[in-house]
């Protein structure tokens, strides 16, 4: 069942079983009220079991770009287009945050963004590869992030 995000009333709904739930729950409020104020989108989400082509569609990047298979088990799913972007995130168990950002035109900003809640360990899957800039936010506490800009195409 789709849960549209409240980034004034954090919820952990659907992220219960993390380890780091509350933080986890900021972090998807962060990104809610981002949208929400540069696009005027309300961010929502899906359980990962109910959108697998979402999934696939991450997952497929993250392999064929830098041979990531992510260890944690996806808890949500999201993907929207806005502004001729077409977004797609999951939210893992723990605490690990993905974003597809895709310009759907020719020479557009293509990247994957990783974030990682408060109180999480860098995912040994990206600890060689990638180093983490930390940002502070009201609603997810520290939030360290990281990316890579996408080569290939991807529809």
């Amino acid at each position: 069942m789709p849960y549209t995000v409240d980034f004034k009333n954090v919820s952990t709904v659907g992220l219960e079983s993390s380890p780091v739930a509350d933080a986890l729950a900021g972090l998807r409020a962060n990104e809610a009220r981002y949208y929400k104020n540069k696009y005027d989108h309300d961010f929502t989400t899906t359980p990962a079991e109910d959108d697998p082509e979402t999934l696939q569609y991450i997952t497929n990047i993250l392999s064929a770009e830098r041979n990531l298979v992510i260890a944690s088990k996806p808890l949500e799913v999201s993907s929207f287009e806005v502004d001729g972007l077409r977004m797609a995130y999951v939210f893992y168990e723990s605490g690990l945050s993905i974003n597809v950002m895709y310009g759907l035109e020719e020479g557009g900003k293509r990247a994957v963004g990783f974030k990682l809640s408060d109180g999480m360990e860098v995912p040994e899957e990206l600890a060689s590869s990638f180093k983490f800039a930390r940002q502070k936010s009201k609603l997810a506490g520290t939030i360290r992030g990281s990316y890579f800009v996408i080569k290939g195409q991807y529809n």
